[in-house]
């Protein structure tokens, strides 16, 4: 049945009418560049800030951000990676992987001070399975494509045997956070931000918890 229908519409309308599908890929070395411009959406600048002070005199920010998402470990790299695609073109990126059971100690001697309050909410959740970028290009927002990335992490912690799934949210981000919640997300924690020359309108750094 679905098959007549789309091809009656092809028939009336045109193919070129026609809603293109999404599929979820694996991310490559190659993807780097949409995987820089994605985790940077997602921290809503804060990477970019944080990759300029990392960056030699003849790098970018986003040389630094490629770089890294080219890695074969950490938080940001391609093997962490899931992308959205739709004719051929990346439309969204999730970053998602186990918390350790066991967090280190936080000492902010011996950190960025920008980095302490996201440290210190991500130990409150150990041994989750963690959402640490999700994000959507502009042009494809509000068509679901958030959700489904959501679930796919879902589905990931769930084989992974994870009871819960975390992630930190800005709550200068309302949008963010209101799509967390209908996807019953809780906020349990919260710490003030530390921002030098980074511009947010958000004071705090949220983590959001749920039970699956």
């Amino acid at each position: 049945m679905i098959a007549e229908q789309t091809s009656a519409r092809a028939a009336q309308f045109g193919a070129a009418h026609l809603p293109r599908t999404t599929s979820f890929v694996k991310a490559t070395k190659s993807d780097a560049d949409a995987m820089a411009e994605l985790i940077n959406i997602a921290g809503e600048g804060l990477p970019a800030y944080l990759w300029q002070g990392m960056a030699s005199a003849d790098e970018t920010a986003f040389d630094v951000g490629r770089k890294r998402a080219a890695r074969d470990e950490g938080g940001f790299s391609y093997r962490n990676t899931t992308l959205a695609v739709r004719g051929g073109e990346t439309i969204a990126a999730l970053v998602d992987y186990a918390q350790p059971d066991q967090p280190e100690p936080v000492d902010p001697s011996e950190l960025p001070a920008m980095f302490v309050p996201l440290i210190e909410l991500e130990n409150l959740a150990p041994g989750s399975w963690y959402i640490n970028v999700l994000a959507v290009f502009p042009d494809h927002r509000d068509q679901g494509v958030g959700s489904d990335l959501i679930a796919r992490a879902e589905a990931n912690a769930r084989q992974a045997g994870k009871k819960t799934v975390s992630l930190i949210a800005s709550d200068g981000n309302p949008g963010a956070m209101r799509l967390y919640q209908r996807h019953g997300f809780v906020a349990c924690a919260k710490r003030a931000m530390v921002k030098e020359d980074w511009e947010n309108p958000g004071r705090n750094w949220v983590l959001m918890i749920k039970e699956i």
